[in-house]
């Protein structure tokens, strides 16, 4: 237990995973999920081993860690809970030790959208739109518990003009669709173990921000040191995409629309460097425009902040992909910022959480963040 204003729940089962036993829950010495905007989730954990039988550690001996077994952390500080990750062990690593009592298992995996990528595919889906596709993919796995929420695209392609063809993981392809139409697709558990939202949509810069990150204001203050901020004038790039016409063959270029992303900084940073979108020539002006944006949004953010912060000071789990406060610091760099990546590290008597922020520029929109 890290605290007794938190509790931490394990799951584990082949196919459902049920709760811990009590054995694996006491041998349990630390644990680490890493919670990305974009790539895989990921976790490790640490369990000390011991031999009940002359010839095993009965950890081992239960199956309980073998791949591919199902993994769920959960969280609850105070009332709310949080599922960390819904993954898949991957790896374990044993580290016998000379002395009783030191030797260690370490198991590591990946979330559940490593499923998505096990196996290659060839598939082709004539006359049917973006989201249609990847709401059929996604229907395979509904033994997973995805729940879709997918964003509704209006290009359909034409038979004679172009077939959508898959050549890869469910996946890679996903993704790319994603791309194409400038979005996101990301899977991320609810708060009921087992069940996961599988989102395929613009990236998610609005709602209500998390509780904020508090530095030099006394008894509010709950960052454990200072939170470093690095300004990068070389971060944002504007891309130059342009097109054929079919016809006259002539290249036409494609003015870049404004990024889809809520400003979440008073004065942006301006683009130094250009970029020249490929493979868009035989696309038409709206997917053009979509990669162009696409392509501009995932290097539009030129200030980026790091730091660590108690969970039980600051009183809920952090979650990336979100959008959370920053106090205390200055007006430069007060504000609004985007959740990029959190790391929980759990062991008996501690949780923090190291985290890593993006905005696209300097000074605050408001004068005043969510406490």
């Amino acid at each position: 237990m890290p605290d007794p204003g938190i509790r931490l729940q394990l799951f584990l089962g082949p196919t459902v995973p049920v709760p811990a036993p009590f054995g694996v829950v006491d041998a349990l010495m630390s644990m680490e999920v890493t919670n990305k905007d974009q790539d895989r989730d990921g976790f490790q954990m640490a369990f000390s081993l011991g031999k009940d039988t002359l010839l095993d550690y009965s950890l081992l001996s239960s199956g309980i860690f073998d791949p591919p077994s199902r993994v769920i952390i959960m969280v609850t500080i105070g009332v709310l809970p949080q599922v960390l990750i819904d993954g898949i062990i991957t790896t374990h690593q044993v580290v016998p030790s000379n002395e009783p009592g030191k030797s260690t298992l370490h198991v590591t995996g990946e979330d559940i959208t490593l499923k998505l990528d096990l196996e290659q595919k060839s598939e082709t889906f004539p006359n049917q739109p973006d989201f249609l596709i990847v709401t059929r993919l996604l229907a395979s796995y509904a033994t997973l518990g995805l729940v879709p929420q997918v964003t509704p695209t209006t290009d359909v392609p034409i038979q004679l003009d172009r077939i959508p063809t898959q050549q890869g993981t469910d996946l890679a392809y996903i993704r790319q669709l994603a791309s194409n139409n400038g979005f996101v697709f990301y899977i991320e558990p609810t708060i009921v173990p087992g069940v996961n939202t599988a989102y395929w949509g613009l990236d998610n810069r609005l709602g209500l921000p998390q509780s904020a990150l508090t530095m030099n204001m006394g008894p509010n203050t709950n960052v454990d040191s200072s939170i470093t901020f690095s300004f990068n004038a070389l971060g944002p790039a504007a891309p130059v995409v342009s097109i054929i016409e079919p016809l006259t063959k002539v290249a036409i270029s494609i003015p870049l629309p404004s990024s889809l992303h809520p400003p979440l900084a008073r004065s942006a940073t301006p683009s130094l460097r250009k970029t020249i979108l490929r493979n868009t020539a035989n696309l038409n002006p709206m997917q053009a425009a979509l990669r162009a944006i696409a392509t501009s949004s995932q290097t539009s953010d030129s200030v980026t902040a790091t730091g660590e912060v108690d969970a039980v000071r600051y009183g809920q789990a952090l979650r990336s992909r979100r959008l959370v406060g920053v106090r205390g610091v200055g007006d430069s760099y007060d504000g609004i910022y985007y959740v990029k990546q959190v790391t929980h590290r759990i062991k008996p008597g501690e949780y923090k959480q190291s985290f890593t922020l993006t905005r696209e520029g300097l000074g605050a929109l408001t004068p005043l963040v969510v406490p």
